[in-house]
């Protein structure tokens, strides 16, 4: 993934003057020692004003971006926090726990300088990262701290992300129209561009020496068992037209997103359907949301982030018949027929979560734009099959049409079950799905696109949405706790 940061971690301890500064730079130590990847260890450690200016320079000049900030016994609560002040990247707070065997010159009383610190950071109006119980010995921390690197990736990929959007939304499609100044509130940057530009850009594309090459890798990745292969120049020409526009369109920025228009003009003046190049370019790192979805965009951006991995944008689109549910799931999983749908697109999932993964057409788009055909022609172009099993979160982040934002988070699988349909598809099942519909997909008025990630990173996510300011971030509650418009009765 060449779309998102590269996270190097630091860390500096801290160390209040009445307390040995010793017992502060042994345990930084053994949280370094007993970390699972590159962590850099700062040799200040600060004590006063004056040594805060000497870290952030120490862990500037060796790279790092993201930090943790290490009060290895009570503190000194001004320079710990002027920290995060002067250090330009996300910053975490851990305490140490007691545990080193001497509780007269070996007890820090870090646990209550974590007090003392959080209040100073609101003194000072900082926003640092707080994990849900901060104090631990050094396996403990450096376990905080990896937990930590999914969420500085997002935070950091946010603060440099541009998302380029072609054409206004479809028809009747209010559902994928938001206020784009949420947007700017978190820091991403936004270039609003016509269809118009985009066909005229491809075009200019239209005899570019790089498409047999790109056709050539096209192919290999479809197979030889491909119908479509004719449309393959114009799908690469496509692709070279996007990876064009984000390179000489990033300007201040380091990472894309695109939302398209993708329908029903697209088809007639392109002629094709994109969703093939949108697959490999999300398989990439460079998310492309069908529909003009900004905001889906934006949550399959984090993702990204915060996963490392390729992510989709489905819609929440159909329930799973009692047929299949009662030949393929009843006493296989654990769910109720309830707790099933399918989600769906029309082939913008990247092949690599895929069972089968092959060249199709947009059956619902022929079935409009050239009925009359016995093959189809410009609505070719999609990635198909059922998505493949594994542990997925659904989740977005939306904003409201007051400019607010809220989001969602839901952990739970894709079975291995076949859909019996068509598109990138696959029968999901979350636990309490059904309430979760009713209560907030409905409820709060949640458009039908939403990101899937295909692990379990809820945890990541609540902890990147409640920094980001996020009141309302709402989950799949069990059924011992209600929805505060739930009927109680039901």
């Amino acid at each position: 993934m060449n779309n998102i940061p590269a996270v190097k971690m630091g860390i500096i301890s801290v160390s209040r003057g009445c307390f040995p500064i010793s017992l502060s730079e042994r345990r930084r130590h053994a949280i370094a020692n007993a970390y699972d990847g590159e962590l850099y260890d700062c040799p200040v450690t600060v004590e006063t004003e004056a040594d805060v200016k000497k870290a952030i320079e120490d862990v500037k000049a060796n790279g790092v971006n993201a930090l943790c900030v290490y009060l290895g016994n009570f503190g000194p609560e001004t320079p710990e926090t002027m920290l995060a002040q002067y250090f330009d990247g996300p910053v975490m707070y851990v305490a140490a726990a007691e545990g080193d065997g001497d509780m007269i010159n070996g007890r820090g009383d870090a646990y209550c300088g974590m007090l003392n610190c959080s209040y100073n950071l609101g003194l000072r109006n900082i926003k640092a990262f707080i994990p849900p119980y901060p104090v631990g010995t050094a396996s403990d921390i450096a376990k905080m701290i990896a937990e930590f690197v999914p969420v500085a990736t997002a935070l950091l990929g946010l603060r440099s992300l541009k998302i380029i959007t072609f054409g206004p939304r479809p028809s009747d499609f209010f559902a994928c129209n938001a206020p784009i100044k949420p947007l700017f509130d978190l820091g991403v940057e936004v270039e609003e561009n016509s269809e118009l530009d985009l066909l005229v850009s491809y075009r200019a594309h239209a005899n570019d020496e790089r498409i047999p090459a790109l056709m050539a890798e096209m192919a290999a990745e479809l197979g030889e068992n491909n119908p479509y292969k004719g449309v393959l120049p114009r799908l690469a020409q496509y692709e070279l037209t996007l990876l064009d526009w984000a390179e000489e369109h990033k300007g201040t920025r380091d990472y894309v997103a695109f939302a398209n228009k993708c329908w029903p003009a697209f088809q007639t003046e392109f002629g094709f359907v994109p969703c093939y190049v949108n697959s490999r370019l999300t398989e990439r790192g460079i998310p492309v949301s069908c529909e003009v979805d900004i905001f889906g965009a934006l949550s399959e951006y984090i993702g990204i982030c915060v996963t490392g991995e390729s992510v989709t944008l489905l819609d929440i689109n159909n329930s799973v018949p009692a047929s299949i549910y009662d030949e393929d799931i009843k006493g296989r999983y654990d769910f109720r027929l309830d707790e099933t749908f399918m989600g769906f697109h029309c082939g913008n999932t990247p092949a690599c979560r895929l069972k089968n993964p092959h060249m199709g057409y947009q059956l619902i788009m022929k079935r409009q734009l050239e009925p009359e055909k016995a093959e189809p022609d410009i609505t070719r172009g999609t990635m198909e099959g059922d998505i493949a099993a594994s542990d997925i979160t659904f989740f977005r982040l939306q904003g409201t049409a007051s400019g607010e934002l809220k989001a969602y988070i839901a952990q739970g699988q894709t079975l291995d079950v076949a859909s019996r349909s068509f598109g990138s598809i696959g029968v999901f099942a979350i636990p309490e799905m059904d309430r979760f519909y009713r209560y907030v997909l409905v409820e709060k008025q949640y458009p039908h696109h939403g990101a899937v990630a295909f692990s379990h990173c809820g945890k990541a996510l609540f902890s990147l949405f409640n920094f980001l300011g996020i009141a309302d971030i709402a989950y799949n509650r069990p059924k011992s706790l209600p929805y505060p418009n739930e009927n109680p009765f039901c």
